[in-house]
């Protein structure tokens, strides 16, 4: 049976592979917000000339949802990565800025 994943395991896990690469004097905040940025125009990218209709169909074509997913995989990794190297709890910060919106833009 495997275990449920969590944010903490996963930052661990991507930590744990960078280190045995020797990627950490790469990883800089500055770095990790450089490939976030590429890898969310990589998404995008799919995205870029799908009509909405078309856009919403996306994962049902079977190659490109593969592509989709990927690209997701690799926002996401670069985003626990910046978190674990500046000291952000990601859910946490996600939570708190909810909290701020609910405020800001009331039903």
């Amino acid at each position: 049976m495997t275990e449920p994943l969590d944010v903490a395991k996963l930052q661990r896990r991507l930590a744990e592979f960078a280190a045995a690469r020797n990627w950490q004097p790469y990883h800089t905040p500055k770095n990790l917000a450089a490939a976030l940025s590429v890898e969310a125009s990589e998404l995008v990218e799919i995205f870029q000339w799908l009509t909405p209709e078309e856009s919403a169909r996306v994962m049902a074509d079977p190659d490109t949802a593969h592509r989709v997913t990927d690209e997701v995989a690799d926002v996401l990794a670069y985003l626990l990565q910046l978190c674990e190297v500046l000291g952000i709890d990601p859910l946490a910060a996600l939570d708190a800025k909810i909290d701020r919106n609910e405020r800001r833009f009331p039903i």
